[in-house]
């Protein structure tokens, strides 16, 4: 059953690598060698670090497929949060849920 707040990848990031070691967003920043605007909006749940992946996963040892996997799941529970919202018909009767 899939979960209904998945944790942001950046949000995860932010919990369980960066404030752990001590580290600001500024200093994580140059550990990845980008720019803190670059890490900033994932590490605020604006969207995850995409592009800069192979550097995450470098320097902080979480593998791309992790956080890919997390984004998903976090895009979906959303997502479901507004199905009520989504106004279409139904075009094949007999399509699965």
């Amino acid at each position: 059953m899939p979960m209904k707040n998945p944790p942001h990848p950046g949000d995860f990031i932010r919990t369980e690598i960066i404030e752990p070691a001590g580290l600001s967003v500024t200093a994580a920043a140059a550990a990845l060698r980008v720019s803190a605007g670059a890490v900033q909006p994932a590490e605020r749940q604006g969207r995850p670090f995409g592009r800069n992946g192979p550097e995450v996963e470098k320097a902080f040892g979480v593998k791309m497929d992790t956080l890919m996997r997390m984004q998903v799941s976090y895009d979906i529970a959303r997502t479901r949060k507004r199905e009520k919202e989504i106004r279409v018909q139904r075009i094949f009767a007999d399509a699965h849920p």
